[in-house]
Parts: structure tokens; sequence; C-alpha cells
């Protein structure tokens, strides 16, 4: 029977390599998979691109990332942390002003359907979205029927890592409300989907609406055990 259940976070991210293109799940602090992040952290990848809505969500995990110098690139929409106020927070905004970190500012709606278009095969696209603004810069352009547009490439990457309410042996998920946000795309545009856990059922027993990302798209599975007060 095919199972995609690892038993530790170390083995959900063995095979990370330097250089690689990590998508992390989350929007502000709902549904990011910090345990996950706080695994690679340890697992000792360098060099990477980190595909976030935020440049950093809170104390643990991508702060602690970048703080330690992990990070060469970020692609997000929010280039701050999610919590300024707390130490190690502003960790990107101090990487960049010193010029050891790189950022590419994508519009969040774009940010999604390029990881969409990704997971689809699909090719560039059109948006109206940043055109005549400095984020259009050194794109292709174009106006359709009076309406200005900017080509946007699909958006790829190598990993990804969200987090779930609950999973089956097979990988299907199922999201926690607003944890959901860029889970499913980010799954369908990394060649290898990861999500953390709160809860492994036996197949059978979701109820087909409610599988929110079909195991096609997700190739390993962890439960994680987040104790009172941990971080989140």
């Amino acid at each position: 029977m095919l199972n995609k259940v690892v038993d530790s976070l170390a083995a959900a991210v063995q095979g990370v390599p330097d250089g690689a293109v990590i998508m992390i799940g989350g929007f502000g602090i709902s549904g990011v998979p910090t345990e996950l992040v706080c695994a690679l952290l340890d697992q000792g990848a360098r060099e990477l691109t980190i595909v976030n809505n935020n440049a950093g969500n809170g104390k643990y995990g991508l702060s602690q990332l970048i703080e330690a110098g992990r990070v060469r690139r970020m692609v997000c929409s929010f280039a701050r942390n999610s919590n300024p106020k707390i130490p190690n927070a502003e960790a990107f905004a101090e990487w960049y002003r010193a010029g050891k970190i790189e950022l590419e500012c994508v519009p969040q709606g774009t940010m999604a359907e390029r990881m969409r278009a990704a997971g689809s095969g699909l090719g560039p696209f059109f948006t109206p979205t940043s055109y005549g603004t400095t984020l259009a810069a050194g794109k292709e352009t174009r106006v359709i029927d009076g309406v200005g547009y900017v080509l946007e490439n699909p958006l790829r990457g190598d990993f990804a890592f969200v987090k779930a309410r609950a999973a089956d042996p097979w990988g299907n998920l199922m999201f926690r409300n607003a944890e959901r946000n860029f889970g499913p795309v980010m799954c369908m545009a990394a060649k290898t989907a990861v999500a953390q856990v709160d809860e492994i059922v036996s197949l059978g027993d979701f109820v087909p609406e409610n599988v929110m990302l079909p195991g096609i798209f997700v190739q390993r599975v962890v439960k994680v055990q987040v104790t009172q007060g941990a971080p989140s």
C-alpha cells in the first residue's frame, strides 16, 4: 500500500539540497509549518530561495533561517515579518540593507497565480497587476483593448512545506479554515511537497468533499505534536 507518512521531521526534510527553491505556506501566522522550517534549520541546507507571503513569521522558523544566513533570496509579497516587534523579527530587513539577501517582491494574487500556472502545466500569462509600476521593470508588457498587461512566468519550487489539519496515508489533505491559504498551489507547483499535520486518519475516513488537496500532489506527510504554548 502506498504510504507517504514519515516518522520524523528529519525524515520529512531529508534531501533538501543547497540552492533549493523552498515554498513555505502561511499567511501571517496562520498555517505556517514552523516545525518543518526548524527541521530544515537543523538539516543544514544553504543558499536557499524562499517563497513565502512574508519575510518571516514571528520569532521562530523562517526568521531563524534568515538570521542563520541560510537564505540567499526571498520571493514574497510582504517584505516584513508578520510580527516585527519581537526579537529576531527583522532579520530579513537587516540582511537586505546589508546586501546579503536578494528580494523579489511579487503582488499576492500574482504570486498565487504564478504557482497555480506552474502546478497546472501552463506557461507565462498576462496580468494587469503592477502594470506601469517599478515591479514591471524588465518584463514584457502589452496593451490589449486599452488595458495594460505584464507578462509573468510560472513559479516552481523544488520543495513545498505546508501545514494541514489532517491527512490520510495517501497524502490527501484537509486544511483548517484560513490555514489553507497558499498550501494547495504550493504543493502543486513543487517537485516534492511535504505536509506537517495535526492528525493522520485512516483511509476512507475523509468525506470526499473534505479533501482539499488530493494526495497526488503530496509526497511526504509527518504528524507534528505541538504542545500548548509552543510557537506556531
